[in-house]
């Protein structure tokens, strides 16, 4: 029973798969500076060819394949992660240039910080003083003695 439930999980996943067996694992390891450089449509193709190739190394892993395609899913999974981080940063830095020059920042762009540091006055609002404090600073300045040595 469970080799006939094994063999159905191997079918389905290769039917899943869109592409043939023959096809052999090209990507390797890929330096993300070499992926900032490429536009976003070469990211997204490449990011389904790595899916692919992840898809094609986890049949491998369960149908006991060769010990190489096994090391081979940890930089599958790490080139999946590299490309859709990329992604992301260009998309934040694209929104980043857009609200530049706006009076508000959407709360993902806004920096983090903690809530109690969120909440605190700003430099600018925490030195403004009310007027009845203003008046009294005009009219009774801390004074000034001269000591005598």
């Amino acid at each position: 029973m469970p080799k006939l439930r094994k063999a159905r999980q191997i079918a389905t996943l290769q039917s899943l798969i869109s592409v043939p067996k023959s096809t052999k694992l090209t990507t390797g390891k890929i330096k993300v500076h070499e992926l900032r450089n490429k536009s976003k449509t070469e990211l997204l193709s490449q990011l389904k060819d790595s899916k692919a190739e992840r898809a094609l190394l986890r049949v491998a892993k369960v149908t006991g394949g060769a010990p190489n395609k096994l090391s081979k899913r940890k930089v599958a999974r790490l080139s999946i992660a590299q490309g859709l981080t990329v992604i992301s940063q260009k998309q934040k830095s694209a929104l980043r240039e857009a609200y530049k020059k706006k009076k508000f920042l959407p709360l993902d762009l806004r920096p983090k910080k903690t809530p109690v540091i969120r909440r605190c006055l700003t430099k600018h609002q925490a030195s403004l003083k009310m007027e009845r404090e203003k008046k009294r600073e005009m009219n009774f300045p801390l004074r000034k003695y001269a000591i005598k040595v």
